[in-house]
């Protein structure tokens, strides 16, 4: 067997073997049981709240991230690579001790009053989705030639002129597939949410800690319905993320 047969037929194994559990996920419920959680008064709560953080916790990475990621991609300053490492942090270990900092940081240092409630969902899922929106952005704005930026400046621009002008609208592609991945990791927040948020029936409730509240309770048919919303959230994220990629491929992507 040649060397590339061998690494497509790992990939077709991994692929079907994450496929069918996937798959039967989706199987193991009965659709009328399906149907019946959605339209509880616990699923709906669940979708609100967790569209609604979400979206909020996106708009404060994006609105983070991209100066971010600029500076990073742009500029040599003292404890560039620090920051760098500190921002990646919360991508190498679990959530759950993600949640644990924050809890102590705010609640016993600080002190302030989010804790348990529903503004800790938010700041749970700023810090555990900031590092992968910075990630992708720093690859977006390192793949833009400078060239275009010094062109800029030369007509008269000034650096903030430029950034909005020229560095923002060849970046869109990798703004918005940033946007799509932050709002996807913040709707699958668990650990962190759950540690600086709490798991509250019905206040603090967002769709993983729904999950975890019926798998506890021993209601599949809840945990299962809460599971099915989330792979596909999860999946249409992927397949917009992979469709904008495809397509930045295909017209040549950006120049450097």
């Amino acid at each position: 067997m040649k060397f590339r047969h061998l690494c497509i037929a790992v990939s077709a194994a991994v692929t079907a073997f994450l496929f069918l559990a996937v798959l039967s996920l989706f199987l193991f419920p009965e659709p009328s049981a399906v149907l019946e959680c959605l339209k509880s008064r616990e699923i709906v709560y669940s979708i609100k709240l967790s569209v609604t953080t979400s979206s909020i916790s996106t708009a404060l990475v994006m609105l983070t991230a991209i100066p971010v990621a600029y500076s990073l991609a742009r500029y040599s300053f003292p404890g560039r690579s620090l920051v760098k490492s500190v921002i990646d942090l919360p991508i190498a270990f679990p959530e759950l001790v993600l949640g644990l900092c924050l809890l102590v940081f705010l609640g016993s240092y600080l002190k302030l009053g989010i804790v348990f409630t529903k503004p800790a969902i938010v700041v749970a899922q700023y810090f555990t989705a900031l590092p992968y929106a910075a990630r992708i952005l720093y690859s977006t704005f390192e793949g833009i030639s400078e060239r275009y930026e010094f062109a800029s400046r030369s007509l008269g621009y000034g650096e903030f002129g430029t950034f909005l002008r020229i560095t923002l609208p060849m970046a869109r592609e990798g703004i918005f597939a940033s946007s799509i991945i932050t709002f996807s990791r913040c709707m699958g927040t668990f650990g962190a949410v759950l540690v600086l948020a709490g798991g509250m029936y019905m206040n603090t409730e967002t769709l993983p800690i729904t999950l975890y509240l019926n798998l506890s309770y021993g209601n599949l048919n809840m945990a299962v319905t809460s599971g099915l919303v989330l792979i596909t959230l999860s999946f249409l994220a992927i397949l917009v993320f992979e469709l904008l990629e495809g397509s930045n491929i295909e017209t040549g992507g950006v120049e450097r």
